[in-house]
């Protein structure tokens, strides 16, 4: 993945924050929303593609457009660049694969173990009885 490649095909709009914070809030556009149209990208492959449409669904609009935002700070320098981490951070999670599990045989030894465990439990609730 060439992020220089990836940042040329966003988009970002600035809008202004919600929630408290005074005078400042009301007149700055500090919050920034990044827009990516993920199948019109050149940076991955039709397989890259499924799999983050598929992973990331959450994020993408009905119209295939990726939407991430950023309101951390009060400077939109900074927001700018925290969406576009954002961005890249869950492109990362969503490109690793996961390692196919390969079932193990459990070992003589350990199940000798457990039944030697439970046959000592089992003679030891056994002495609790009344004899009658």
């Amino acid at each position: 993945m060439d992020k220089q490649e990836l940042i040329r095909e966003l988009n970002f709009k600035a809008v202004r924050s919600g929630g408290a914070g005074g005078q400042h809030v009301n007149k700055v556009s500090s919050k920034v929303v990044l827009f990516w149209h993920l199948e019109a990208s050149a940076v991955f492959n039709e397989e890259e593609k499924s799999r983050l449409l598929k992973k990331l669904s959450n994020y993408i609009s009905k119209e295939g457009i990726f939407i991430v935002s950023a309101e951390e700070t009060r400077s939109q320098i900074k927001n700018k660049e925290i969406a576009i981490q954002k961005l890249i951070g869950l492109l990362k999670v969503a490109l690793t694969q996961q390692k196919i599990r390969r079932e193990t045989k459990v070992p003589k030894r350990v199940i000798r173990q457990n039944m030697e465990t439970k046959k000592r439990l089992s003679e030891k609730k056994e002495g609790r009885k009344r004899i009658i």
